[in-house]
Formats: structure tokens, sequence, C-alpha cells
């Protein structure tokens, strides 16, 4: 298939190069980050948060609850090594592009694009050499927010064409861990960057299916055994992937076929938002409702993955994690976009002269 270049607009968040607006709000902070290790010690900040360079990964967060206590929120391990002898991607920054492309290719204006695979016959995340493997580089860094960049030359994983990205990590006073991914290019290519972060807001190895979740969807797209999706969006409405009003993951759980080809929830939801990060797109509760969080992004969807193959993963504790002890919200393109230019939502190529830039914020809220 042959496809328009110029159909769909470009994927980016309104003015982005303007400071969001919950940077400048005066709430009190909690929120701790850490941005990731191995290879040599962690450069410290002065809020105790660490950085460096390798998957530009997420470490940690930190709440205070109202309690006095304080509670962790991520996933992670015990030590900076562990981080390379995991493969569900902890905190890890994803690209070029999250998520799967069926048989690792895609058609662009008449040619195919073949990339290396990393998943049987499909490419996840971006390849086997993707860019949560990569070194990234500390551009700068203070107290609040750690600025990451990385190189990808012309063929890197079979992606065309020299890429150039950013990642900017943020703590907000409002208890925001706020991400804003860009990215140029010189040739066109699909980018989808997103931060592959694991949640259990009960701060503790325990089943996050007992959590309650709001995500602010219509449809969902179902996928087959391999993740990939073979039919168009389906509507949530009557079905266990029914999120608009909160409930428990635990309530609908492996009810139906689309959930047990996946061995639990692995999809991607369409988001009502449509790209406006200032609402929120999704709302976690904590089975002890001692610590909420909100998720805002202008991507276009949200990937939730309820930890479903997490076993065997090192912890921060002397046992690994269990499956279903994890969730992960992924703000992203839908999955496969480049061979789908006909969804709803903003092309996933990007052309030389734009800029990619996606903006995901996730709040926590301590009751």
């Amino acid at each position: 298939m042959k496809r328009k270049p110029e159909s769909k607009k470009r994927f980016t968040y309104a003015n982005p190069h303007k400071e969001p607006d919950s940077a400048k709000r005066n709430a009190r902070t909690g929120a701790r980050w850490s941005a990731v290790p191995p290879a040599h010690p962690a450069q410290r900040c002065r809020d105790g948060g660490h950085a460096d360079g390798l998957g530009a990964t997420l470490l940690s967060a930190r709440i205070p609850l109202t309690d006095g206590s304080v509670r962790e929120a991520l996933l992670g391990c015990a030590s900076p090594e562990y981080y390379q002898d995991q493969a569900a991607f902890l905190g890890a920054s994803i690209g070029r592009y999250a998520n799967r492309i069926a048989n690792s290719r895609y058609t662009w204006a008449g040619e195919t694009v073949s990339l290396l695979p990393s998943q049987g016959e499909n490419q996840l995340h971006g390849g086997p050499d993707g860019f949560d493997k990569r070194r990234w580089q500390i551009v700068n860094q203070n107290d609040r927010q750690v600025l990451f960049a990385l190189t990808s030359d012309d063929g890197d994983q079979g992606f065309p064409g020299h890429l150039c990205a950013t990642a900017q990590y943020r703590l907000t006073n409002d208890n925001r861990i706020s991400i804003t991914y860009r990215a140029t290019v010189d040739k066109p290519c699909p980018v989808n960057l997103t931060n592959h972060v694991y949640f259990n807001l009960d701060g503790e190895q325990s089943d996050v299916r007992q959590h309650k979740l709001q995500i602010l969807a219509d449809t969902y797209l179902p996928v087959d055994e391999s993740g990939i999706p073979r039919d168009g969006l389906k509507s949530v409405a009557g079905t266990s992937f029914d999120f608009r009003s909160a409930k428990t993951i635990a309530s609908a759980f492996l009810a139906d076929d689309d959930q047990r080809k996946v061995k639990g929830y692995d999809h991607a939801f369409l988001l009502q938002t449509k790209g406006d990060a200032s609402q929120p797109a999704a709302h976690l509760w904590s089975q002890d409702e001692k610590l909420q969080m909100k998720v805002y992004t202008s991507a276009p969807a949200l990937q939730f993955y309820s930890g479903n193959y997490l076993g065997g993963t090192p912890s921060r504790g002397p046992e690994p994690y269990a499956d279903w002890q994890g969730l992960a919200l992924e703000s992203e393109f839908l999955p496969d976009s480049p061979n789908h230019p006909e969804w709803p939502q903003p092309d996933c190529v990007l052309h030389p002269g734009d800029e990619y830039a996606s903006l995901t914020e996730y709040q926590f809220i301590p009751a």
C-alpha cells in the first residue's frame, strides 16, 4: 500500500517549547525520581535522585503519604547491574518504535522497509538493540530534572535515516514525574518513544490486579497471541475492557478470549483526550486507597499491560517479581501503526524538518 505522506497531521503536543503549567504549581513536593544505571556509579542529584544513561531509565518514585510513611510506587531492581539482566524493560526509554510492528516490516511510498525482528517474526520495542539498551548522554541535570540525548544511525535496527532523540525527566511541585521525548530525523521514519515504567501503588510485591483503574477510552485494539492486531478497533462497551468507570482490575480478569490470548491485559486503548495532555487519560488507585495516580499524555493511546510475564524479573528484595505484581500504562501510538495509516490518530511517520514531541505526566496523590 502506498502511503500519502501529507495525509495526516504531525504528532506533537501544543507548543512543545513551553514549560507545562504543572511546573508552576506550588503544592507540596514529594515524589523522588532516579534515572538510571549500570556500568559505572550513578551521579547523585541534590534531592537524592540518581542519573545515568543506560536506557535513560526511570528507577524510583518514593511518595510521602499522609500518615508520614514513604511508599515506593515503581518496580525496580536492587542494584544497577541487575537492570542489564532483566527483559521486562523496567522503567526504560523505548524506541525507535515502541510496541510491535508485524512481520518486522512496513510499506512507505511503495517501498517495503525491513526491520530486525526481536520477538519471533515481529519487532518489539525497536528491535533487539533498542534504545533501552543504549547509553544515553546526560546533557544537563539539576535537583529537579535530567536531560538525556541519543543518536541513532541510518539503518539502525532496519529503520531509515539518522535520528536524534532527547528524553527529559522533570519533577514538578505537585508530585508529577513529567517525561518529554523529542526526536528529529533526516529521512521519513516511524517514531514512537515511550517509557516502560511499571507501577505498584501498594509499594510492595503484591498483586496489582487488586488496584482500581480507570482508562478514559471508548475503543481498544484486540490482538492475537503474538500481540499483533489482526482486526480494527473495537468498542469497549459490554466487554472486560470497559474502564471508563473505575473498577478493580481483577473483577473481569481473563474474562474473555481477547485477554486469554495474552494471559491478561496487554492492549492499547485509543484515548478520549485525543492528545490533550491537560486532561487526565487514566486514574489508578492502590488497594489500600492510600495512594492514587493520574496519567496525562499528549499521545493518542495507552497500552495497559498487567504484568502477565513479569515472573522471574529481579526485584529490590530477595525474591524476584511474580506475574501481575506491576502494571504499565505506556503512552504511545497504536501498535503496528506503520502498517495501518487508516487508524484514527496522527501519523506516526516523522518527516525531516519536523519534530516529534511527546509529553506524559504521572501525578501521585496521597489520599
